[in-house]
């Protein structure tokens, strides 16, 4: 790390040192540093604050100093200031207060998982994303805020960031859904979940993942991010049966015996593994992922009305991923009292040359008001040898 110091108008610091009465500026580099570590050199130079710069936003924590936190251009434009000032730099340090609308929201943590799944790679992952970034949470009062032993406060809220603040808020709205719709499957509240997420920022544009600092795909936030107003009412869910966690079981190594140890009525289902294995593709998912399309596929999918209204029309659209021809059919499903669930299928056909290349799509279906959307994730491989690639049945 390379830090500055400037002056600072509000020091009531003891035991002066070096950085006595002065605001350390500290641009972060790559290497095993972080602003904990800037905080503890600022804190035993008796610095009265710290400016840490750094690429990315990052998450917060309780500082034991007063700091804040600027991107590289913030920090470039400080340093010049500190550099080209004729006088010495003041900082003044005033009451903190919130400000809202200035940051693109939400955006993927450069920290949060990425796919695709390396066990089940016709199964898109992750499947949803979720508020994880600067939460304020529950904290015990016995622990200090730094986790560090020379800090003796006690605190019971403090900030924390990661897939396990994510995990509480998904858990929250599978709770409020399974309360307004407690037949509901726990696939059909995933269903609901996933394909009532939004993709869209604050600005209306494609949500921003951090770290690359480019356009978010499906391997970045899912099916995109959760909406739990919209979950509440989905239109149509993609409900799943026991066969198809059968089906899941077999691809992954699960003998017969230990899906008959894991099935509640083993007698009643069929919990055999075929011959040739089917792809996980063909199990009813809110989403579709082909993780080696060498040739012409079909896959199906199975929706089921769930909206207030019984005789509804959806209609179908399709966003095609580059280099696939894919069509669906039928174009349109009706649903009616007699008849709550449709069935459709999906031809995904190569059209390019392509050794190993993933591109995204999505399909669409739409009664004008709900709108029910699933990703469509398709990697062609069609410049490899067809006898190395996996023997799995699509049909």
């Amino acid at each position: 790390m390379t830090c500055y110091s400037m002056v600072c108008t509000s020091s009531n610091w003891k035991e002066p040192k070096s950085a006595e009465g002065r605001v350390i500026l500290c641009f972060s580099a790559i290497g095993p540093y972080d602003i904990g570590d800037a905080e503890v050199a600022a804190k035993l130079a008796n610095a009265s604050a710290l400016i840490f710069v750094e690429p990315m936003s990052r998450e917060i924590g309780a500082d034991i100093i007063p700091s804040v936190h600027v991107n590289l251009e913030q920090g470039t434009r400080i340093l010049n200031y500190l550099t080209d000032s004729p006088t010495k730099p003041v900082v003044q340090i005033e009451a903190s207060k919130t400000i809202i609308g200035k940051s693109l929201a939400p955006r993927v943590a450069y920290f949060s998982s990425r796919g695709p799944s390396s066990l089940t790679p016709d199964i898109l992952k992750p499947d949803i994303s979720a508020p994880g970034m600067n939460i304020l949470a529950a904290w015990p009062n016995q622990t200090s805020p730094t986790l560090r032993r020379d800090d003796n406060r006690s605190v019971n809220w403090n900030f924390q960031s990661g897939t396990s603040m994510s995990c509480p808020h998904v858990s929250g709205v599978v709770a409020l859904i399974k309360s307004a719709h407690p037949n509901w499957s726990p696939a059909a509240i995933k269903s609901a979940i996933m394909t009532t997420a939004y993709t869209k920022d604050t600005s209306f544009d494609t949500i921003l993942a951090d770290g690359p600092m480019k356009a978010s795909d499906p391997f970045d936030l899912g099916a995109g991010h959760i909406d739990p107003i919209k979950a509440m009412d989905p239109g149509l869910v993609y409900d799943m049966k026991t066969r198809d966690y059968v089906q899941f079981l077999c691809n992954i190594g699960y003998t017969e015996e230990q899906i008959n140890m894991i099935v509640l009525c083993p007698s009643g289902t069929d919990t055999s593994c075929p011959r040739v294995p089917k792809s996980n593709a063909n199990v009813n998912y809110p989403s579709i992922t082909v993780s080696n399309l060498q040739f012409a596929v079909t896959i199906k999918r199975t929706m089921r009305n769930v909206g207030e209204n019984k005789n509804a029309i959806y209609f179908g659209t399709i966003s095609e991923p580059d280099g696939v021809e894919v069509v669906i059919w039928p174009r349109v499903l009706v649903f009616s009292w007699f008849k709550a669930e449709n069935t459709y299928y999906v031809t995904l056909k190569p059209q390019k040359k392509s050794q190993g290349r993933y591109d995204f799509g999505e399909i669409v279906w739409s009664d004008g008001f709900h709108r029910v959307r699933s990703p469509l994730v398709v990697c062609v491989n069609t410049t490899q040898d067809s006898n190395a690639s996996m023997n799995l049945s699509y049909m």
